[in-house]
């Protein structure tokens, strides 16, 4: 019939792979239909080949289930082994595990995954990924003092660096930090939603290329999870960091990679050159502004500093435990990052880092590698982003 509308035929989907992919995410129809503020009803017809949905609500689902688009047409499921978990060394202070790990297998596969893109995209370009010096190694035993000295001459990276930052340097300690570690061949990647997971820190410590994951949280709180993840890597130890409590000292692992962190960003000479001699015995407090002068001298947070006056001995454990901890939690819960990137697709370098970025631009601008399959390896899906990314990444 004349000017009658002319009905569109939705894809072929495999309704079998719409349910696997959901189920291989752990996720219910009830969120799949939050998503994509459709019915339940319309979510368990679609999976039983009845009505299918349209390229773009897929598109979205395949990115709420972390998989590819094109797998929904596949004929069957494929085998995707789901990944051993790292240690978790999480101490769940205020946080609620979740009932399956899932949610946790999918992190580590997507900082796995990273890696082994990594790991192709060096081959794509003929070269090799930095070896980090053997003996930067450690065991527990070890003491982490020495070990985070050794570390900071390894990594061409000074305490008087660190000191002679500016005021309006001081928050971008986190980056100098991660350039350094990628410049011996560790992947430094940044992911949001750790927070409700109770993860404030990743080490897959696979060599070559061991990947270090953090999240987002005021810059000075970044730079101690940075530290710790680096312990864990020269302890050659993978696990899932989490906020401590006063059971952490009880997991060796967790109580040296947090002297280590402490040690690498405070060192106990300098920290006696400022405050002065160490008491006869830890005093059972200490004064606010004080602990703000030094930190902000070794441009770490009050957090961090009073943590390493605890090891050291200026101050009592049950102070930091008992009356500031509490208070730093309190401030830590509600930071905010205000302000987003200016550029849409620096989001995506920020999250890969600069090793990662440059790898993919390389590759690409050798003809090595697609638009296609760079924009693939970035994670995004307009080009026009990807050239954002080129002319961001060749201005820095």
């Amino acid at each position: 019939m004349a000017g009658s509308a002319v009905k569109k035929e939705r894809p072929a989907f495999n309704p079998d792979m719409l349910r696997w992919a959901r189920e291989w995410r752990g996720r219910t129809t009830e969120q799949a239909a939050r998503k994509l503020k459709r019915s339940i009803a319309e979510i368990e017809a679609w999976e039983a080949n009845r009505g299918a949905p349209t390229v773009s609500q897929a598109r979205i689902l395949a990115d709420f289930y972390d998989r590819h688009f094109l797998e929904f047409f596949l004929p069957e499921r494929p085998d995707i082994p789901s990944p051993e978990l790292v240690a978790d060394y999480r101490m769940h202070a205020g946080v609620s595990p979740p009932t399956d790990n899932r949610e946790l297998q999918a992190i580590q596969q997507w900082a796995e995954t990273q890696r082994i893109n990594a790991l192709d995209l060096f081959e794509e370009i003929g070269e090799k990924p930095a070896v980090i010096p053997t003996t930067l190694f450690a065991t527990v035993e070890n003491d982490p003092e020495i070990a985070a000295a050794a570390a900071r001459d390894a990594l061409s990276f000074p305490v008087q660096e660190q000191i002679k930052l500016t005021n309006s340097q001081a928050d971008s300690l986190p980056n100098i930090i991660r350039k350094k570690f990628e410049a011996i061949g560790i992947l430094t990647l940044r992911r949001a939603g750790l927070k409700k997971h109770g993860i404030r820190g990743i080490c897959i410590a696979e060599f070559p290329l061991p990947v270090i994951v953090f999240r987002d949280e005021a810059p000075s709180a970044q730079a101690f999870t940075l530290a710790h993840e680096l312990g864990h890597v020269l302890l050659e130890e993978s696990a899932f960091t989490g906020f401590r409590n006063p059971e952490y000292s009880r997991n060796p692992v967790e109580e040296w990679c947090d002297k280590f962190a402490a040690s690498f960003l405070v060192p106990a000479e300098r920290v006696k050159e400022i405050a002065g001699v160490k008491p006869i015995r830890p005093a059972a407090s200490f004064d606010d502004e004080e602990l703000d002068r030094i930190a902000d001298i070794f441009r770490v947070s009050p957090h961090a500093m009073l943590i390493r006056l605890v090891q050291i001995g200026y101050v009592e454990a049950a102070y930091y435990w008992n009356v500031k901890k509490p208070q730093f939690d309190e401030t830590d819960e509600h930071f905010r990052r205000f302000g987003r990137t200016k550029y849409y697709g620096s989001r995506y370098r920020n999250s890969l880092g600069d090793l990662y970025t440059g790898l993919v631009l390389e590759a690409w601008a050798s003809g090595r590698i697609t638009n296609h399959a760079a924009a693939q390896y970035m994670g995004i899906k307009n080009i026009s982003h990807l050239l954002d990314i080129r002319e961001q990444y060749r201005m820095s």
